[in-house]
């Protein structure tokens, strides 16, 4: 609640942060939008848009305290010694949301291009405020989700689930699966967005598995 009225008392400027990329479009692309201001349809849209806003904000704020219940909840089953990577495993995870958020966030210019061209020039476009904020606030949950994946790899790593010569020697099965994930998770479902999400995630498997691989022969050396 701390942070949804964080957000609540910078609605405004948040607005017009969220607004950027349509703008982007805008500027960019005049033969295909040629009035850049949001619509409404009815007196409650303007509130409920205030709201969501909010809450949105509010849970990304609030995320490094989620993350750090869920590491509460599954450390009574981990040993001793892989309880260190607590606060790595944190940190990492907020980080990597936030960082997968901003690529959404500056990408997302490109998404909404591609698919306002699909209208044609004739189309007036007429955004309404509430479907734009849940549509950027989707494409942000959906690149900071995806950009969780290394840390899961490394998680199922480190509990024995997975090893990483497995992961090695299934990495032609990884990028399918990476590519229908990212398919499925996207909103938009354009190709541009699709790109610019599985890259980054195959990136991140070839990582996750180096450290993987490190973390799991200090262990084995420790012991």
């Amino acid at each position: 609640s701390l942070g949804m009225m964080v957000i609540l008392a910078f609605y405004d400027p948040v607005l017009r942060f969220l607004r950027q990329p349509y703008a982007n479009v805008c500027a960019r692309r005049p033969d295909l939008v040629q009035d850049c201001d949001f619509s409404t349809l009815g007196p409650l849209e303007g509130f409920n848009t205030r709201l969501k806003i909010s809450l949105y904000g509010g849970l990304i704020l609030a995320l490094p305290i989620v993350l750090w219940q869920i590491w509460r909840f599954i450390v009574p089953a981990l040993h001793s010694k892989e309880k260190k990577y607590a606060i790595p495993f944190v940190l990492s995870s907020v980080i990597l949301f936030v960082l997968g958020g901003f690529f959404a966030y500056y990408t997302l210019d490109k998404g909404l291009e591609w698919l306002i061209s699909w209208s044609g020039s004739d189309v007036r476009q007429a955004f309404q405020i509430s479907k734009y904020v849940s549509f950027v606030g989707l494409m942000v949950a959906a690149f900071g989700i995806g950009f969780e994946f290394p840390v899961l790899l490394v998680f199922l790593q480190l509990a024995g689930v997975v090893k990483p010569r497995q992961l090695v020697q299934g990495w032609r099965v990884a990028i399918v699966v990476i590519v229908v994930i990212a398919a499925v998770i996207t909103p938009s479902g354009d190709p541009i967005t699709l790109l610019l999400l599985s890259v980054p995630l195959v990136l991140f498997y070839f990582i996750a598995i180096l450290i993987g691989h490190l973390a799991t022969r200090n262990r084995k050396d420790d012991d």
